[in-house]
């Protein structure tokens, strides 16, 4: 069983930055991807962004040359650095992990940018 716990979202305006974090239990490395999703009001939930286990990334196009996903193996934790916030950004974001296929998911946490 994976545990994620999301830290770091708030209130920013925009073209602000904010940087999610995702503590994980257990070793990150070997899970088969993690990721960060997010569902606004109203929507479905969405891939922000991915990073597999061997480091291959990929994001949404909305977002792509703003947000940038790391991992640190070491302290088990993913990252979600975001630059030039949009409104249209606002969103729960929600950690997931891929362990063995079964996925699992965070809590989420709420980024409200504003215009």
């Amino acid at each position: 069983q994976v545990q994620l716990v999301e830290s770091g979202g708030g209130l920013v305006q925009a073209g602000g930055s904010l940087r999610l974090s995702c503590e994980a239990s257990g070793n990150i490395f070997s899970f088969n991807a993690m990721g960060w999703y997010r569902q606004a009001p109203g929507k479905e939930r969405e891939l922000v962004a991915r990073i597999a286990r061997y480091a291959t990334t990929n994001y949404a196009d909305s977002v792509k040359g703003r947000f940038t996903i790391s991992r640190d193996n070491a302290k088990n934790t993913l990252n979600l650095q975001m630059n030039s916030l949009k409104p249209e950004d606002t969103a729960v974001y929600y950690c997931n992990a891929v362990d063995n296929y079964i996925n699992y998911w965070g809590q989420g946490t709420q980024l409200t940018v504003s215009s």
